[in-house]
């Protein structure tokens, strides 16, 4: 048996198969911290679990069962995932499942006590960093176009939404840039539009009520370096055409003044808000929008690089622990690892940040339970959104019966919803293509069953 360069035993004849969108599918490890970051490609007749055989992709885990799951084509062409009754069970996205789970990018596999997050597959390899860590395919594009941007004099724009690293980002821009000059930062969104036009261009004396002495502006003051104007979608329209003038002729005037002033400066802009938008609604310069994006870097949320999150929870700590000076350790429980990884996290680092805040004020010796997660932030959810510990199956035949919705393994779709196709091509395949089942489980007559099997355009059997 010859071991997979990324970590998984296997010897599995197929080649890696497509997923929904016809990207190929990565299976990576990331609880708990032992297997973290090995991963294997997905392929239609893969079995998972802790045999060391030749037709078995192997996770050498106590709580994997010797034939753990598998993966294997649904109609559509889609990609599902089958437990094997396996000891400890199988969940997608929280979710205990028997029937076949149709998996896509970003679904969150636990196995036993194990964890994985699917994702496409990202194209070569990319070495790790402190500043963007993680091995999903956005942030390692992210990396490559750091790479190429940084050492270029032109202005860069980091778009994602609050809390996912933007100033971080833009300091690495600085940092990579070679530049000699310092690294100033503005946020467009703090002061008023005349104090914004101040800080940014200066102001000569008795230039507006106040000003006493002349004072240069941060163009000035970051000559040779890097100025970053977060929030760049909040700076006022009237200001807009005279950061434009700025970029465009690398010279500025003090407010009040007569004379403009050479400067060279690399000019990083970052904003949560979506710029195309506002240029549309004539909120934004499309032609300052242009000049800014010469090269654009968009950082994805949380929630789309769920195989990082545990990465930067480590991160975290480590950076709490050095503000404090301690070595405090915080662990987690596999129900409570889960819970982390199925959290949308709205504020993204800072969200995970004020999780690694409350967990490492505790200083508990031993992991967190799921309960002591929720307690410490509420925002999780409570106890009573979670079923309990896993617990064993027994081994079942296949039949045309569905399970009824709401129960663990049915499908996430509330009653009175219409599904998603790789839902219901998943159910109907589950079902044995039987209506009658179809429409015991959805709670709806049989004719709205052919109906949605015409509409997602599946052949009735």
């Amino acid at each position: 048996m010859s071991r997979d360069l990324t970590g998984f035993q296997s010897t599995h004849p197929n080649a890696p198969a497509s997923g929904f969108a016809g990207s190929e599918l990565m299976l990576t490890l990331v609880y708990p911290h032992e297997l973290s970051g090995q991963s294997a490609p997905l392929a239609s007749g893969l079995t998972l679990g802790r045999a060391p055989e030749a037709d078995v992709t192997s996770i050498f885990h106590p709580t994997i069962s010797r034939r753990h799951a598998e993966i294997r084509l649904g109609l559509g062409g889609l990609l599902c995932l089958s437990d094997l009754a396996s000891r400890n069970g199988t969940f997608v996205n929280g979710k205990r499942t028997q029937l076949p789970v149709p998996l896509g990018a970003q679904s969150v596999v636990r196995l036993g006590d194990v964890l994985a997050v699917v994702d496409e597959r990202a194209q070569g390899r990319f070495d790790d960093d402190d500043v963007l860590p993680g091995t999903g395919v956005r942030i390692q594009k992210i990396r490559s176009e750091l790479a190429r941007a940084a050492p270029d004099a032109a202005p860069v724009l980091i778009v994602g939404e609050t809390g996912t690293g933007k100033e971080r980002l833009a300091r690495e821009v600085h940092e990579r840039s070679g530049r000699s000059g310092p690294y100033l930062a503005l946020s467009c969104a703090e002061l008023p539009s005349q104090l914004v036009e101040s800080e940014l261009f200066g102001h000569e004396r008795g230039a507006f009520t106040g000003a006493s002495s002349s004072k240069p502006g941060l163009f000035q003051a970051a000559r040779g370096g890097t100025l970053f104007l977060d929030e760049i979608g909040e700076l006022p329209i009237e200001l807009q055409a005279k950061l434009l003038r700025v970029l465009q002729e690398r010279e500025v005037r003090p407010v009040g003044g007569t004379k403009a002033v050479p400067v060279d400066v690399r000019v990083v802009a970052a904003t949560n808000r979506d710029l195309t938008e506002l240029v549309a609604r004539e909120q934004f310069r499309r032609d300052l929008y242009a000049r800014l994006a010469l090269w654009e870097l968009r950082l994805p949320p949380l929630r789309e690089r769920r195989q990082d999150i545990l990465s930067w929870v480590g991160l975290l700590l480590s950076a709490w622990n050095r503000e404090r000076g301690i070595q405090s350790e915080l662990s987690l429980l596999p129900d409570a690892a889960e819970r982390v990884l199925l959290h949308d996290w709205l504020d993204n680092l800072r969200g995970l940040n004020r999780l690694v805040h409350r967990l490492g004020s505790l200083g508990a010796a031993r992991p967190f339970s799921l309960r002591a997660l929720l307690d410490a932030l509420p925002e999780l959810g409570t106890a009573a959104d979670f079923g309990g510990p896993p617990q064993a199956l027994p081994s079942t035949e296949s039949s045309s019966t569905l399970p009824p919705r709401g129960s663990a393994s049915s499908a996430p779709t509330a009653p009175g919803e219409r599904p998603n196709r790789e839902e219901f091509l998943a159910l109907y395949e589950a079902s044995g293509c039987s209506v009658r089942a179809m429409s015991k489980h959805f709670g709806k007559d049989r004719r709205q069953i052919y109906r949605w099997l015409e509409a997602f355009g599946i052949a009735r059997e």
